[in-house]
């Protein structure tokens, strides 16, 4: 047995042989064969399995994601039925006697170049199928199998390098019961979708991936940043132990699910969680959460080809807040940059993508895409209670044009006699230190804060939160950061505003109770985290919260604000 430690990123114990979601060893020899036509049979046998593997995770992606992510594999197909690529493959192994692999590759090679090199979108669409299509088929030739998380039929724990927002997306739930990682934070996108899917993660290990074979036993221990690698029986036998405790306390918080959020001093604040897709609302309901503090709607444009249209973003919107059942649901404008990228659109490369054209910035420059949005937001406001914010702002001049844009577009509406909500709450992720600074000017202008920690911690510290290596100074405890917002909260309450959180800090048991003694108003987290905080907050008295919250504020460093929360609140 071997051992790795890692970054906690979704409490539980997972334990299940390894899936190793890591790209396989496509390198190959070009060689001259003796019987082209055998050649040419082993070619076709693995165009034909090629065939059959597409057509079934095609029916397993129309019944599971539906036909627009199916759209994708029928694309596949067409090119691998298609002559005039499969014609000059099969003449090149017979003309020049060589191995199939080499006439795939050139032959594909040539076609990618040329398809690359037009200036027609749909052409350089093309080209991504063929390089898409030539690794299947390449990957039968030499008997290497490519890893697709959506096929897997059995009880696994995914090991890579990292997880794409589209790969977590892709996970079957019923299966996949952990994941570990390479890199990453537990800010990373992959960790937040694991908390979300309500399964334990371990990530930011390095060796993962070297360390770990295909069919290991592996154990995930999200709640200590542990990787087991066929442990001893011994072992195996007390995380199960620790499993079923870990069962039974979730069962305790599970009885909190249908109750108020009070502290024990009979003060209210709301629980709210973080989705990303209209399917995470079940586990919302199923933990108790008292609204949607951030709809993550870029979920909306990945993995897939092209922009979603105005109707399907209107029925996604539609779903969540009639789902919510009058309850507030608080949705982000398109959040797109830093590490979530849109292939079809082309942006630029940038050094720094974090601190570059994202979010907001984006939007306010390609008007056409957030007013698609703006109109199917709008239209989908009867549904519910619906309050918008803007992410990335960092101007009052920005907030000023975006909420003049969506008053064009809903006066647009009212002329084609298209009802709107009468009042829908216009709010700001404060996520940069400067606006969080001139968070007394906003308050004058919007409804409402919503405290961005995961980029308003790394802006402020200067620490890039996907880098290991400076990982040290990701401190959510910093008095510094913890002035920064209390200036936020402030700032709302003196203009009679409100101010919550969406940050992954939110949910965190160290930092609920000065978040309460600061006085925020809404917590919004993963969904699996909200029980565990109700049952924290209705613990604490508030009066003494404050307390504390003036203590901490005070204090030079992370450590002595920790050892101050523990003090307070485990005596």
């Amino acid at each position: 047995m071997s051992f790795l430690k890692g970054i906690a990123a979704s409490n539980g114990i997972a334990i299940a042989k390894a899936y190793r979601l890591v790209e396989p060893d496509f390198s190959f020899e070009k060689r001259t064969v003796d019987s082209p036509e055998e050649e040419s049979v082993r070619f076709q046998g693995a165009l034909e399995t090629a065939q059959s593997e597409l057509e079934t995770i095609r029916d397993r992606a129309m019944e599971e994601l539906g036909a627009d992510k199916a759209a994708i594999f029928d694309a596949h197909l067409l090119v691998l039925r298609d002559p005039e690529l499969v014609s000059p493959i099969e003449e090149k192994i017979k003309s020049e006697s060589i191995n199939a692999e080499t006439a795939l590759k050139e032959t594909a090679d040539m076609f990618i170049s040329m398809f690359e090199s037009m200036d027609n979108e749909y052409m350089k669409e093309r080209a991504a199928d063929i390089r898409d299509v030539t690794k299947r088929i390449l990957s039968h030739l030499l008997g290497v199998q490519i890893p697709n998380p959506s096929m897997v039929a059995e009880e696994v724990i995914i090991v890579a390098e990292d997880l794409t927002p589209s790969d977590t997306a892709q996970l079957n739930r019923n299966f996949v019961k952990g994941f570990t990682t390479n890199i990453g934070g537990r800010t990373s996108h992959s960790a937040i979708m694991a908390r979300s899917m309500e399964i334990p993660a371990v990530v930011g290990t390095k060796t993962a991936t070297e360390e770990i074979s295909n069919g290991d036993i592996v154990v995930v221990d999200g709640m200590n940043g542990e990787v087991h690698i066929n442990p001893a029986s011994e072992l195996l036998d007390q995380y199960r132990k620790v499993q079923e405790d870990y069962a039974k306390q979730k069962a305790e918080w599970a009885k909190l699910v249908n109750e108020k959020t009070v502290t024990a001093d009979g003060i209210h604040v709301e629980l709210a969680a973080n989705i990303g897709t209209p399917k995470d609302l079940k586990g919302v309901r199923e933990n108790g959460g008292e609204g949607i503090g951030l709809y993550r709607t870029e979920f909306l444009y990945m993995d897939r080809d092209q922009l979603p249209t105005e109707e399907e973003q209107y029925e996604s919107y539609k779903a969540v807040l009639e789902g919510m059942e009058g309850k507030p649901v608080v949705v982000r404008t398109l959040d797109i940059g830093g590490d979530k990228e849109l292939p079809y659109l082309n942006l630029p490369k940038e050094m720094n993508p974090f601190l570059g054209y994202r979010a907001i910035r984006l939007c306010l420059d390609e008007q056409d895409i957030f007013r698609t949005q703006l109109r199917a937001l709008l239209r989908a406001s009867i549904h519910g209670n619906l309050k918008i914010m803007f992410p990335m702002i960092a101007t009052l001049a920005e907030f000023r044009e975006a909420k003049a844009i969506l008053e064009e577009e809903k006066q647009g509406l009212a002329a084609k006699g298209i009802k709107v909500a009468e009042s829908i709450e216009l709010g700001i992720m404060v996520e940069i230190p400067s606006t969080a600074v001139l968070a007394d000017q906003f308050a004058k202008e919007v409804d409402f804060f919503s405290i961005g920690t995961n980029d308003l911690i790394q802006y402020t510290m200067a620490a890039d939160r996907m880098n290991q290596q400076v990982s040290y100074l990701y401190q959510p405890y910093n008095p510094a950061i913890l002035r920064l917002v209390k200036m936020v909260i402030d700032a709302a309450h003196k203009e009679g505003k409100w101010a919550g959180m969406c940050g992954e800090m939110a949910g965190d048991e160290t930092a609920i109770p000065v978040l309460l003694g600061l006085g925020l108003d809404e917590f919004s987290m993963s969904a699996s985290s909200v029980l565990k905080a109700r049952s924290l907050i209705r613990n604490l008295n508030k009066a003494d919260m404050e307390s504390l919250a003036e203590k901490v504020l005070e204090m030079g460093t992370s450590e002595e604000v920790v050892e101050a929360v523990n003090a307070a609140t485990l005596s």
